[in-house]
Protein backbone atom coordinates (compact mmCIF):
# COMPACT_ATOMS: atom_id res chain seq x y z
CA UNK A 1 0.00 0.00 0.00
CA UNK A 2 3.47 2.17 0.39
CA UNK A 3 3.42 2.01 -3.34
CA UNK A 4 3.03 6.08 -5.32
CA UNK A 5 0.69 6.98 -8.28
CA UNK A 6 3.26 8.39 -10.16
CA UNK A 7 6.88 9.14 -9.91
CA UNK A 8 5.65 13.32 -9.58
CA UNK A 9 5.07 12.28 -5.88
CA UNK A 10 9.00 11.49 -4.82
CA UNK A 11 10.30 14.11 -6.93
CA UNK A 12 12.93 16.38 -4.41
CA UNK A 13 10.31 19.55 -3.09
CA UNK A 14 13.14 21.73 -5.25
CA UNK A 15 12.52 19.68 -8.40
CA UNK A 16 8.77 20.27 -7.87
CA UNK A 17 8.67 24.02 -6.64
CA UNK A 18 10.72 24.75 -10.19
CA UNK A 19 8.19 22.87 -12.20
CA UNK A 20 5.41 24.63 -10.47
CA UNK A 21 7.20 28.17 -10.72
CA UNK A 22 8.11 27.44 -14.42
CA UNK A 23 4.43 26.90 -15.77
CA UNK A 24 3.28 29.63 -13.53
CA UNK A 25 3.41 32.19 -16.37
CA UNK A 26 2.24 30.63 -18.96
CA UNK A 27 -0.68 29.16 -17.21
CA UNK A 28 -1.81 32.58 -15.75
CA UNK A 29 -1.82 34.15 -19.45
CA UNK A 30 -3.66 31.04 -20.63
CA UNK A 31 -6.40 32.08 -18.10
CA UNK A 32 -6.47 35.53 -19.10
CA UNK A 33 -6.63 35.16 -22.77
CA UNK A 34 -9.36 32.40 -22.21
CA UNK A 35 -10.98 33.44 -18.88
CA UNK A 36 -12.75 36.91 -19.07
CA UNK A 37 -13.67 36.98 -15.24
CA UNK A 38 -9.97 36.28 -14.47
CA UNK A 39 -8.77 38.65 -17.15
CA UNK A 40 -10.88 41.28 -14.74
CA UNK A 41 -9.00 40.74 -11.94
CA UNK A 42 -5.73 40.57 -13.35
CA UNK A 43 -6.24 43.41 -15.86
CA UNK A 44 -2.81 45.18 -15.18
CA UNK A 45 -0.54 42.45 -15.18
CA UNK A 46 1.84 40.75 -17.10
CA UNK A 47 1.59 37.50 -16.43
CA UNK A 48 5.13 36.32 -17.47
CA UNK A 49 6.23 38.80 -14.29
CA UNK A 50 4.69 35.67 -12.04
CA UNK A 51 7.65 33.13 -11.52
CA UNK A 52 7.93 33.11 -8.14
CA UNK A 53 5.98 32.75 -4.33
CA UNK A 54 7.04 36.85 -3.87
CA UNK A 55 5.56 37.72 -7.14
CA UNK A 56 2.68 35.11 -7.05
CA UNK A 57 1.73 36.60 -2.90
CA UNK A 58 1.16 40.50 -5.00
CA UNK A 59 -2.22 38.90 -6.85
CA UNK A 60 -5.63 39.29 -5.26
CA UNK A 61 -7.44 36.51 -3.25
CA UNK A 62 -10.43 35.28 -5.17
CA UNK A 63 -12.31 33.86 -2.29
CA UNK A 64 -15.20 31.43 -2.12
CA UNK A 65 -17.23 33.84 -1.03
CA UNK A 66 -17.15 35.71 -3.31
CA UNK A 67 -18.13 33.42 -6.46
CA UNK A 68 -21.96 34.11 -5.56
CA UNK A 69 -21.30 37.38 -6.61
CA UNK A 70 -19.13 37.12 -9.37
CA UNK A 71 -22.10 34.50 -10.92
CA UNK A 72 -24.65 36.65 -10.48
CA UNK A 73 -22.55 39.46 -12.58
CA UNK A 74 -21.37 37.24 -15.28
CA UNK A 75 -23.41 33.44 -15.39
CA UNK A 76 -22.97 31.44 -14.60
CA UNK A 77 -19.48 31.02 -13.77
CA UNK A 78 -18.54 34.31 -13.01
CA UNK A 79 -15.98 34.27 -15.98
CA UNK A 80 -13.83 32.35 -14.34
CA UNK A 81 -14.39 29.43 -16.45
CA UNK A 82 -11.22 29.24 -19.63
CA UNK A 83 -13.40 26.76 -21.71
CA UNK A 84 -17.04 27.32 -22.68
CA UNK A 85 -19.50 26.04 -20.58
CA UNK A 86 -21.25 24.11 -23.82
CA UNK A 87 -18.08 22.41 -23.95
CA UNK A 88 -18.07 21.49 -20.33
CA UNK A 89 -19.17 18.01 -19.21
CA UNK A 90 -21.16 18.96 -16.41
CA UNK A 91 -22.56 22.11 -14.74
CA UNK A 92 -22.80 21.34 -10.73
CA UNK A 93 -25.12 23.47 -8.75
CA UNK A 94 -24.49 23.91 -5.04
CA UNK A 95 -25.93 25.61 -2.39
CA UNK A 96 -25.87 29.31 -2.10
CA UNK A 97 -26.39 29.05 -5.17
CA UNK A 98 -22.69 28.75 -6.52
CA UNK A 99 -22.14 26.60 -10.11
CA UNK A 100 -19.02 24.68 -10.40
CA UNK A 101 -17.99 23.13 -13.87
CA UNK A 102 -16.95 19.66 -14.53
CA UNK A 103 -14.50 19.39 -18.01
CA UNK A 104 -14.44 16.69 -20.15
CA UNK A 105 -11.86 13.90 -19.86
CA UNK A 106 -10.83 11.35 -17.45
CA UNK A 107 -9.98 11.98 -13.40
CA UNK A 108 -10.74 15.87 -13.98
CA UNK A 109 -10.93 16.21 -10.43
CA UNK A 110 -7.56 14.34 -9.73
CA UNK A 111 -9.13 12.46 -7.54
CA UNK A 112 -7.51 8.93 -8.27
CA UNK A 113 -3.91 10.12 -6.44
CA UNK A 114 -6.05 10.16 -3.28
CA UNK A 115 -7.76 7.04 -3.83
CA UNK A 116 -4.45 5.40 -4.56
CA UNK A 117 -2.69 6.51 -1.23
CA UNK A 118 -5.93 5.18 0.52
CA UNK A 119 -5.04 1.92 -0.92
CA UNK A 120 -8.25 1.78 -4.02
CA UNK A 121 -6.64 -0.48 -6.87
CA UNK A 122 -7.88 -1.82 -10.11
CA UNK A 123 -10.30 -4.32 -9.87
CA UNK A 124 -11.61 -3.30 -6.38
CA UNK A 125 -15.88 -3.21 -6.64
CA UNK A 126 -16.36 0.34 -4.99
CA UNK A 127 -19.42 1.63 -3.17
CA UNK A 128 -19.82 5.54 -3.56
CA UNK A 129 -22.79 6.78 -0.74
CA UNK A 130 -21.90 10.28 -2.25
CA UNK A 131 -24.34 12.44 -3.82
CA UNK A 132 -25.00 12.47 -7.29
CA UNK A 133 -27.77 14.87 -7.77
CA UNK A 134 -26.65 18.71 -7.98
CA UNK A 135 -23.68 18.74 -5.77
CA UNK A 136 -20.21 16.99 -7.52
CA UNK A 137 -19.14 14.70 -4.56
CA UNK A 138 -20.58 11.64 -6.32
CA UNK A 139 -18.64 12.42 -9.73
CA UNK A 140 -15.90 13.87 -8.12
CA UNK A 141 -15.37 10.10 -6.79
CA UNK A 142 -16.54 8.23 -8.89
CA UNK A 143 -13.84 9.44 -11.94
CA UNK A 144 -10.93 9.01 -9.55
CA UNK A 145 -12.18 5.77 -8.93
CA UNK A 146 -13.03 5.08 -12.75
CA UNK A 147 -9.68 6.19 -13.61
CA UNK A 148 -8.03 3.64 -11.36
CA UNK A 149 -9.28 0.53 -12.93
CA UNK A 150 -12.28 0.19 -10.12
CA UNK A 151 -15.54 -1.16 -10.53
CA UNK A 152 -18.36 1.25 -8.61
CA UNK A 153 -21.52 1.00 -7.26
CA UNK A 154 -23.54 4.83 -7.86
CA UNK A 155 -25.63 4.05 -4.60
CA UNK A 156 -25.96 7.91 -3.62
CA UNK A 157 -27.00 8.97 -0.13
CA UNK A 158 -29.56 7.02 2.10
CA UNK A 159 -31.37 3.90 2.07
CA UNK A 160 -29.16 2.03 4.72
CA UNK A 161 -30.04 -1.14 4.43
CA UNK A 162 -29.80 -1.47 0.47
CA UNK A 163 -26.75 -0.19 1.12
CA UNK A 164 -25.70 -3.07 3.52
CA UNK A 165 -27.68 -5.81 1.09
CA UNK A 166 -25.41 -4.36 -1.58
CA UNK A 167 -21.78 -4.32 0.36
CA UNK A 168 -22.89 -8.28 1.94
CA UNK A 169 -24.43 -9.33 -1.88
CA UNK A 170 -21.79 -8.06 -4.21
CA UNK A 171 -18.59 -8.20 -2.06
CA UNK A 172 -17.61 -4.66 -2.14
CA UNK A 173 -14.11 -4.15 -1.11
CA UNK A 174 -14.37 -0.02 -0.93
CA UNK A 175 -16.48 2.43 0.42
CA UNK A 176 -16.38 6.54 -0.42
CA UNK A 177 -18.66 8.76 1.20
CA UNK A 178 -19.17 10.13 4.63
CA UNK A 179 -17.87 8.84 7.82
CA UNK A 180 -21.00 9.41 9.98
CA UNK A 181 -22.75 7.28 6.70
CA UNK A 182 -19.69 4.71 7.04
CA UNK A 183 -20.77 4.34 10.97
CA UNK A 184 -24.25 3.94 10.14
CA UNK A 185 -23.58 1.32 7.38
CA UNK A 186 -21.68 -0.73 10.09
CA UNK A 187 -24.13 -0.39 12.65
CA UNK A 188 -27.07 -1.25 10.66
CA UNK A 189 -25.58 -4.33 9.52
CA UNK A 190 -24.80 -5.46 12.92
CA UNK A 191 -28.33 -4.71 13.33
CA UNK A 192 -29.20 -7.30 10.62
CA UNK A 193 -26.23 -9.74 11.41
CA UNK A 194 -25.15 -8.90 7.76
CA UNK A 195 -21.65 -10.03 7.12
CA UNK A 196 -20.32 -7.05 5.66
CA UNK A 197 -16.10 -8.36 6.50
CA UNK A 198 -15.29 -8.06 2.56
CA UNK A 199 -15.25 -4.56 3.09
CA UNK A 200 -11.58 -3.29 3.64
CA UNK A 201 -11.21 0.12 3.00
CA UNK A 202 -13.30 3.38 3.22
CA UNK A 203 -12.62 6.73 1.55
CA UNK A 204 -14.20 9.64 3.76
CA UNK A 205 -14.77 13.54 3.65
CA UNK A 206 -17.57 16.50 3.49
CA UNK A 207 -17.29 16.13 7.16
CA UNK A 208 -15.04 15.82 10.54
CA UNK A 209 -14.08 12.22 10.92
CA UNK A 210 -13.89 11.26 14.81
CA UNK A 211 -10.99 9.47 15.95
CA UNK A 212 -13.40 6.98 17.43
CA UNK A 213 -14.89 6.54 14.45
CA UNK A 214 -11.61 5.90 12.91
CA UNK A 215 -10.59 3.45 15.13
CA UNK A 216 -13.89 1.40 15.32
CA UNK A 217 -13.31 0.49 11.92
CA UNK A 218 -10.22 -0.50 11.99
CA UNK A 219 -11.22 -2.91 14.81
CA UNK A 220 -13.49 -3.96 11.93
CA UNK A 221 -10.84 -4.58 9.77
CA UNK A 222 -11.44 -0.95 7.57
CA UNK A 223 -8.75 1.12 6.94
CA UNK A 224 -10.42 5.03 6.82
CA UNK A 225 -8.27 7.56 4.92
CA UNK A 226 -9.49 10.83 4.38
CA UNK A 227 -9.54 13.14 1.26
CA UNK A 228 -9.70 17.07 1.32
CA UNK A 229 -11.47 18.80 -1.73
CA UNK A 230 -13.70 21.11 -2.46
CA UNK A 231 -16.56 21.49 -5.47
CA UNK A 232 -14.01 24.25 -7.28
CA UNK A 233 -10.97 22.63 -7.05
CA UNK A 234 -11.52 19.06 -6.43
CA UNK A 235 -8.75 17.19 -4.62
CA UNK A 236 -6.43 19.73 -2.31
CA UNK A 237 -4.77 17.21 0.06
CA UNK A 238 -5.16 13.41 1.24
CA UNK A 239 -3.95 11.02 3.40
CA UNK A 240 -2.05 8.21 2.97
CA UNK A 241 -1.93 4.12 4.24
CA UNK A 242 0.31 1.84 5.33
CA UNK A 243 0.10 -2.01 4.32
CA UNK A 244 -0.39 -2.62 7.89
CA UNK A 245 -3.65 -0.55 7.97
CA UNK A 246 -1.78 2.71 9.55
CA UNK A 247 -2.86 5.80 8.70
CA UNK A 248 0.25 9.04 8.47
CA UNK A 249 -0.35 11.97 9.97
CA UNK A 250 -1.35 14.68 8.26
CA UNK A 251 -3.18 15.35 4.31
CA UNK A 252 -0.52 15.77 1.45
CA UNK A 253 -0.87 18.29 -1.22
CA UNK A 254 -1.91 17.43 -4.38
CA UNK A 255 1.09 17.40 -7.25
CA UNK A 256 -0.91 20.32 -9.46
CA UNK A 257 -1.75 22.64 -6.97
CA UNK A 258 0.45 25.79 -5.30
CA UNK A 259 -0.47 25.79 -1.42
CA UNK A 260 -0.34 29.10 0.55
CA UNK A 261 -1.24 29.78 3.97
CA UNK A 262 -2.03 33.17 4.04
CA UNK A 263 -3.42 35.18 7.28
CA UNK A 264 -6.89 35.53 6.95
CA UNK A 265 -8.73 38.85 5.24
CA UNK A 266 -5.65 39.31 3.78
CA UNK A 267 -3.29 38.01 0.83
CA UNK A 268 0.12 37.68 2.93
CA UNK A 269 1.36 34.18 3.08
CA UNK A 270 2.07 33.15 6.67
CA UNK A 271 5.49 30.97 7.98
CA UNK A 272 5.08 27.43 8.33
CA UNK A 273 3.25 25.82 10.80
CA UNK A 274 1.08 28.76 11.31
CA UNK A 275 -2.35 28.67 11.27
CA UNK A 276 -4.05 30.94 8.25
CA UNK A 277 -6.70 30.36 4.94
CA UNK A 278 -5.56 28.01 2.41
CA UNK A 279 -5.45 29.65 -0.52
CA UNK A 280 -4.95 27.46 -3.94
CA UNK A 281 -3.78 28.03 -7.39
CA UNK A 282 -5.12 25.42 -9.66
CA UNK A 283 -3.69 24.35 -13.46
CA UNK A 284 -6.76 23.02 -13.94
CA UNK A 285 -6.92 23.96 -17.53
CA UNK A 286 -10.76 24.80 -17.68
CA UNK A 287 -11.22 26.74 -14.50
CA UNK A 288 -8.25 27.61 -14.06
CA UNK A 289 -8.49 28.95 -10.29
CA UNK A 290 -5.82 32.10 -9.60
CA UNK A 291 -4.84 32.16 -5.27
CA UNK A 292 -8.47 31.03 -4.47
CA UNK A 293 -9.05 31.69 -0.91
CA UNK A 294 -10.83 28.34 0.65
CA UNK A 295 -12.50 29.90 3.62
CA UNK A 296 -10.97 26.98 5.40
CA UNK A 297 -8.24 27.33 7.83
CA UNK A 298 -5.08 24.94 7.99
CA UNK A 299 -1.29 24.96 8.61
CA UNK A 300 1.84 23.16 7.19
CA UNK A 301 3.38 20.20 9.12
CA UNK A 302 6.98 20.28 9.10
CA UNK A 303 8.83 16.94 7.23
CA UNK A 304 7.66 14.84 5.31
CA UNK A 305 5.21 11.73 5.30
CA UNK A 306 6.51 8.32 6.01
CA UNK A 307 5.29 6.53 2.99
CA UNK A 308 7.77 8.76 1.17
CA UNK A 309 6.09 11.03 -1.02
CA UNK A 310 7.83 14.63 -0.69
CA UNK A 311 5.39 16.49 -1.42
CA UNK A 312 4.33 19.35 1.34
CA UNK A 313 1.91 18.29 4.05
CA UNK A 314 -1.27 20.24 5.76
CA UNK A 315 -2.45 19.38 9.37
CA UNK A 316 -6.17 19.50 7.40
CA UNK A 317 -9.37 21.44 7.97
CA UNK A 318 -8.57 23.58 11.20
CA UNK A 319 -12.13 25.45 10.95
CA UNK A 320 -13.45 28.46 8.65
CA UNK A 321 -11.15 32.18 8.20
CA UNK A 322 -14.04 33.62 7.46
CA UNK A 323 -14.61 34.81 10.93
CA UNK A 324 -16.56 38.46 10.40
CA UNK A 325 -19.67 39.05 12.91
CA UNK A 326 -21.65 41.74 13.84
CA UNK A 327 -20.99 44.15 16.87
CA UNK A 328 -23.49 46.96 17.89
CA UNK A 329 -24.77 46.07 14.59
CA UNK A 330 -22.03 46.27 12.22
CA UNK A 331 -20.25 44.01 10.77
CA UNK A 332 -16.36 43.44 11.53
CA UNK A 333 -14.16 41.58 9.44
CA UNK A 334 -10.72 40.11 9.95
CA UNK A 335 -9.57 42.17 6.88
CA UNK A 336 -10.34 45.08 9.12
CA UNK A 337 -8.22 43.32 12.03
CA UNK A 338 -5.85 43.14 9.15
CA UNK A 339 -5.71 46.65 8.35
CA UNK A 340 -5.72 48.02 11.85
CA UNK A 341 -2.23 45.73 12.10
CA UNK A 342 -0.61 47.20 8.94
CA UNK A 343 -0.76 50.23 10.62
CA UNK A 344 1.36 49.12 14.05
CA UNK A 345 3.84 46.58 12.90
CA UNK A 346 4.89 46.19 16.07
CA UNK A 347 2.06 43.98 16.52
CA UNK A 348 3.65 40.37 16.05
CA UNK A 349 -0.05 38.70 16.29
CA UNK A 350 -3.59 39.66 16.96
CA UNK A 351 -7.07 38.46 18.28
CA UNK A 352 -10.36 40.68 19.09
CA UNK A 353 -12.16 39.10 20.90
CA UNK A 354 -15.51 40.21 21.69
CA UNK A 355 -17.85 39.85 24.40
CA UNK A 356 -20.99 40.65 26.39
CA UNK A 357 -24.30 39.53 27.11
CA UNK A 358 -27.96 41.02 26.38
CA UNK A 359 -26.46 43.29 23.67
CA UNK A 360 -24.07 44.86 25.76
CA UNK A 361 -20.83 44.12 23.40
CA UNK A 362 -17.18 44.69 24.28
CA UNK A 363 -14.21 44.48 21.63
CA UNK A 364 -11.00 43.78 23.17
CA UNK A 365 -8.14 43.83 20.47
CA UNK A 366 -5.26 41.16 21.86
CA UNK A 367 -1.83 42.02 20.59
CA UNK A 368 1.19 40.48 20.69
CA UNK A 369 4.06 43.15 21.05
CA UNK A 370 7.71 42.69 22.38
CA UNK A 371 8.76 46.20 22.69
CA UNK A 372 6.97 49.00 22.24
CA UNK A 373 6.35 53.01 22.32
CA UNK A 374 4.55 53.91 25.40
CA UNK A 375 1.41 55.19 23.97
CA UNK A 376 1.09 52.09 21.25
CA UNK A 377 -1.65 50.97 23.12
CA UNK A 378 -3.88 54.39 22.54
CA UNK A 379 -2.65 54.32 18.99
CA UNK A 380 -3.79 50.63 18.28
CA UNK A 381 -7.08 51.65 19.75
CA UNK A 382 -7.60 54.90 17.29
CA UNK A 383 -7.21 53.11 14.44
CA UNK A 384 -9.96 50.57 15.66
CA UNK A 385 -12.11 53.14 15.48
CA UNK A 386 -10.81 54.78 12.32
CA UNK A 387 -11.20 51.38 10.62
CA UNK A 388 -14.63 49.67 12.44
CA UNK A 389 -16.32 53.19 13.15
CA UNK A 390 -16.83 50.72 16.56
CA UNK A 391 -14.99 51.24 20.08
CA UNK A 392 -12.63 49.22 21.57
CA UNK A 393 -10.27 48.33 23.95
CA UNK A 394 -6.68 46.96 23.42
CA UNK A 395 -4.66 44.32 25.64
CA UNK A 396 -1.35 44.01 25.00
CA UNK A 397 0.21 40.91 25.72
CA UNK A 398 3.41 38.73 25.41
CA UNK A 399 5.21 37.31 21.90
CA UNK A 400 3.64 33.11 21.73
CA UNK A 401 1.22 33.90 24.04
CA UNK A 402 -2.20 33.72 21.79
CA UNK A 403 -2.83 30.78 20.56
CA UNK A 404 -1.71 29.40 17.09
CA UNK A 405 -5.25 28.25 15.72
CA UNK A 406 -6.13 30.90 12.68
CA UNK A 407 -8.84 32.55 15.30
CA UNK A 408 -8.16 36.19 13.99
CA UNK A 409 -12.05 37.31 15.94
CA UNK A 410 -13.34 35.55 18.84
CA UNK A 411 -16.97 35.47 19.78
CA UNK A 412 -17.34 34.76 23.40
CA UNK A 413 -20.80 36.23 23.89
CA UNK A 414 -23.55 34.77 25.66
CA UNK A 415 -27.18 35.18 24.45
CA UNK A 416 -30.15 34.36 26.90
Amino acid sequence: MNEHFDELETRTPEAREGALMAALPAHIAHAKAKAPGVARILKDLDPHEIKSRKSLASLPVTRKSDLAALQSESPPLGGLNATPVEELAKLFVSPGPICDPEGRGGNWWRTARGLFAGGFRAGDLVINTFAYHFTPAGSMLESGALALGCTVIPAGTGQTEMQVAAIRGLRVRGYVGTPSFLKLIAEKADETRADISTLKKAQVGAEYLPPAVRQAMRERGITVTQMYGSADLGLIAYESAMADGTVNEGMILDESLILEIVRPGTGDPLPDGEVGEVVITSFNRDYPLIRFGTGDLSAVLAGTSPCGRTNVRIKGWMGRADQSTKVRAMFVTPGQVAEVLRRHPEVRRARLVVEGEDGNDRMTLKCEVGLSPSNLAEAIIGSIREVTKLRGEVELVSPGSLPNDGKVIEDLRKYG
